[in-house]
Formats: structure tokens, C-alpha cells, sequence
């Protein structure tokens, strides 16, 4: 499942520069994640660095329209960093 940031963005700019798969992306009120680019940090972390470094507890949760098991996200991973 790709991740998405709720409307508690405070802007800090703490999950930008973390995010291997460039996914995260200032938007018109607050940071956005494209589903297309997150893979929750399978193929690079142990758990999703955008997560860890949010100041806000539950700012950045599971996106329930972007659903995907672990294979479907390292299958995106070896996608974006394999082509």
C-alpha cells in the first residue's frame, strides 16, 4: 500500500529529502506522496523513513485507494531503480 500524508502536514520538510523513491513532493497546501513512486521503503529500508522523521504522530498513513502487498511494492522498487 502506498503511503499518503493527511492534511496534519505541518510542512516541516523532514520527509522530503528522506524519501529513496523521490515520491514525495510539495503540494498546494501541504507535502503529497505519489502512489506511483512509493513502495513504503521495501527495497531500501526496514520500515518507510518518512514515517520515522514526521514530527506529527499519524500525518503519513497507509493510502486505503492504493493498496499493495509486499511483492507488488518490491515489484515497483525493482521497477524504478532497475530500468
Amino acid at each position: 500500500m502506498a503511503l499518503l500524508i493527511t492534511k496534519r502536514c505541518i510542512n516541516c520538510d523532514m520527509c522530503e529529502p528522506e524519501c529513496p523513491n523521490q515520491a514525495i513532493s510539495m503540494g498546494m497546501e501541504y507535502y503529497e506522496i505519489d502512489p506511483a513512486r512509493c513502495t513504503e521503503c521495501v527495497g531500501h529500508y526496514d520500515a518507510p523513513t518518512c514515517q520515522q522523521v514526521c514530527p506529527i504522530d499519524h500525518t503519513i498513513i497507509g493510502d486505503a485507494q492504493h493498496q499493495e502487498n509486499q511483492q507488488q511494492l518490491w515489484d515497483k522498487f525493482v521497477l524504478l531503480h532497475h530500468a
